[in-house]
């Protein structure tokens, strides 16, 4: 690219030559007073005023010197992001047509939109706010110096990082949660009329996740449930270097049933702003989808480190300079007679001034400076404040003497629901059903349909239901029928739901509680994806809480503290239910009832991070969790019979793993077996050695864990499965070292 300072010179240079042979007649305007002309339309026919024109001239101009002082602090050694908005700052036009409540999901080429917003709350500098993010400042006010991002609470804009198109599914969830809280009663982030708006580019729409998106609002609306999403596809015809092929956005989203398309050149504010105007017009009154399609170029490369003339010819980048919307905005001006060429070219230059000058202590600001400092808002951990929420518990209907894991879950689910108007249960199945395990029965004739819904077979959907309704104020419970469906979705939970408390600092929060049907040992109707047992995606995920519980007490203790962190820290929170155990009556012998449990009192949980410890034998401690525990259990019994006196500890929490509990119990006795159901790379079991060597213990340590193998059908499952004859085996090897 050539030098910013360069490129600022010649777009002002071509704002001075600008002449339009239909300027309005001056007498005209003469004859008009000042404020008639701000008032006016910028031209016949279009509600776009010219005081509104003006100041998204301004607006864009600021993007434009934004993008340019990115790259000039990049040279300088204290710029450390330069993907910008050159080009598409006609998305400044759409955020004028909107209203500062309406939250939006914004791209990383939306400045225009992100300056012009901020501009609707008085006090709010969207100038210092992108530079500071650009140095990586820990005064940044939205992500603290964590990354560059297009966020401000204030202004209802939702931060994004480096998106392909992986906000839209929580978009969906926005625009499905502002209806649905209005229709619950519940308070609400954002007014009960607001739209939710989502920008991507053109490339972004051929990734599955947005194709997966916009499907699940068409399917919503079809269904005949309101859907105020609008989606803003800035389309420059490149993904870096890919080209889109030219009327592809429109062949593909133009004619979807229940998508309303609207469609504008970007570099005509004016066209923008009416398309705009209309397409936010449509949604809000018929809380329907519509798709907002704005022609747009891209200039100076997709970032400061791609040499576009590598892949495009010196007449397409001339032509698209032609388009700049600067120059649209600074021609319908001029035309209108409310400014000179002069004028513009000055008030362009003063504006580069201003933002320079802004540059300067924006790249003298404090950086992080520690790890602490980091990882602060990733995952707050507030104890007391759990219990206390907890305490406050009542217990909704009669229950059972002893329960199953299944009907421990589903009492749970119903005492929570009772007491939290604001909690809503979604995914397959779940609702008249009442899943495919009869987990969820009962709860939609109890709640309504309103708090307990079926969605379409999407995960991706699911969790982004789950993500619009959080950040919107409600309790999401979502469901995944089984921990191999996860897969399809992963991302958003690990780039979407556990990642935005660290980029906003806080202000925004993602409480949820994700329960998922997982692990092995399924008899009857297994196979790979009945039997997943991998939660390797799941361990490396930065702040993301996993419950395991086992048995029908635990199960009730430990989704109560689960959603009383989520609702208090804003804990993102894995909920791994065993199959295969679900309905387990018996430990030791067909008919002893030894799995059965009561249900614990109303002020009963289990910390965060705190494990159960069966026995007290000091020769041998089991380290285990999930299908693992009665296994154990079962193996401790015949090993007591043999002289190996042994304690058998739950888990109960895989991230993060209770380390003191571990600690206290292998001390105990200074043989450790760690039993992991999970597979032996990557497997829960490298994490609990792992953890034990680094915290100071040299007693001995085994480990036996599943095959690194999918998990087969039938009676094969056992060939890869940890066994209780694989614990004997390693437990008597352990004992006589």
């Amino acid at each position: 690219m050539t030098a910013p300072d360069s490129v600022a010179e010649s777009l002002a240079d071509s704002l001075s030559r600008l002449v339009s042979p239909t300027t309005r007649n001056s007498a005209t305007t003469d004859s008009q007073g000042a404020g008639d002309l701000q008032e006016s339309p910028i031209r016949p026919g279009s509600a776009l005023t010219v005081a509104e024109c003006r100041t998204i001239f301004e607006a864009q101009s600021t993007s434009r010197h934004l993008d340019l002082t990115a790259r000039r602090m990049q040279a300088a050694g204290r710029g450390y992001y330069t993907i910008g908005s050159s080009g598409h700052e006609a998305n400044a036009a759409v955020a004028a047509a909107l209203r500062p409540t309406d939250p939006a999901l914004l791209h990383y080429r939306s400045g225009g939109f992100y300056v012009r917003r901020c501009w609707q709350h008085p006090g709010i500098d969207p100038v210092a706010d992108v530079l500071a993010g650009v140095a990586a400042s820990a005064d940044e006010p939205i992500s603290g110096g964590r990354h560059k991002v297009f966020g401000r609470h204030e202004v209802a804009v939702i931060p994004q990082t480096s998106t392909i198109a992986s906000h839209l599914p929580r978009a969906v969830g926005v625009a499905f949660a502002i209806e649905r809280a209005r229709k619950l009663g519940v308070t609400s982030a954002w007014p009960s009329d607001a739209i939710a708006v989502a920008s991507a580019g053109d490339a972004s729409m051929n990734h599955s996740t947005a194709v997966g998106a916009i499907n699940a609002a068409c399917w919503c609306r079809y269904s005949g449930l309101p859907m105020p999403l609008l989606v803003l596809c800035e389309d420059n015809g490149l993904g870096i270097s890919v080209r889109t092929p030219s009327g592809w956005i429109a062949a593909a989203y133009s004619t979807r049933p229940g998508l309303a398309y609207f469609s504008a050149d970007g570099a005509d504010c004016a066209a923008v702003f009416d398309a705009a105007s209309a397409a936010a017009d449509h949604v809000r009154r018929k809380r329907a989808p519509a798709f907002l399609h704005l022609s747009t170029v891209r200039f100076y490369g997709h970032a400061g480190s791609d040499v576009e003339a590598a892949y495009r010819s010196q007449a397409e980048i001339a032509a698209d300079a032609a388009r700049d919307p600067i120059l649209g905005t600074a021609r319908l001006l001029i035309e209108a007679g409310a400014a000179t060429a002069e004028d513009l070219a000055k008030e362009f230059t003063a504006i580069g001034e201003q933002v320079a000058a802004a540059a300067r202590p924006a790249m003298t600001s404090p950086p992080l400076r520690t790890r602490a400092e980091v990882v602060a808002p990733l995952a707050p951990r507030r104890p007391e404040s759990v219990a206390a929420q907890v305490v406050s518990a009542e217990r909704s209907g009669a229950v059972g003497s002893m329960l199953t894991v299944a009907q421990s879950i589903n009492q749970a689910l119903r005492d929570e629901m009772a007491r939290r108007p604001e909690m809503v249960l979604f995914g397959e199945d779940v609702a008249r059903k009442g899943g495919v395990y009869g987990v969820t029965r009962g709860l939609q004739a109890t709640f309504g349909r309103g708090r307990v819904f079926d969605t379409l077979l999407d995960e991706q959907t699911v969790l982004g239901l789950a993500l619009g309704c959080a950040v919107t104020g409600l309790l999401p419970v979502p469901e995944i029928q089984y921990l191999a469906y996860l897969h399809n979705a992963e991302d958003q939970l690990r780039g979407e739901a556990a990642s935005l408390q660290f980029f906003s600092r806080g202000r925004y929060r993602n409480p949820m509680v994700v329960r998922i049907a997982g692990y092995g040992y399924q008899k009857g109707f297994g196979g790979h994806f009945h039997n997943d047992n991998s939660l390797a995606v799941l361990r490396d995920i930065p702040g993301l809480v996993i419950a395991s519980p086992s048995r029908a007490d635990d199960a009730a203790a430990m989704l109560r503290t689960a959603l009383a962190a989520a609702w208090t820290d804003g804990t993102v929170c894995a909920f791994m239910e065993p199959i295969a155990l679900y309905h387990t009556r018996d430990l030791y012998d067909e008919g002893d009832s030894g799995w059965l449990a009561p249900y614990p009192a109303p002020d009963q949980h289990v910390p965060v991070g705190s494990a159960r410890t069966y026995g007290d034998g000091g020769d041998l401690t089991i380290l285990t969790f999930g299908n693992g525990v009665p296994m154990s259990l079962r193996a401790a019994r015949i090993l007591t019979g043999e002289g190996v006196a042994c304690r058998v500890v739950d888990l109960r929490w895989l991230a993060p793993l209770p380390i003191d509990d571990l600690m206290r119990e292998a001390s105990a006795s200074d043989r450790v077996l760690v039993v992991d159901e999970t597979r032996h790379a990557g497997g829960v079991g490298e994490g609990i050695v792992t953890a034990l060597v680094e915290h100071g213990f040299t007693g001995s340590i085994a480990r036996v864990a599943s095959a690194d193998s999918f998990v087969p059908l039938g009676a094969a499952a056992n060939l890869v499965l940890v066994g209780e004859d694989d614990i004997l085996a390693a437990a008597r090897d352990l004992a006589r070292r």
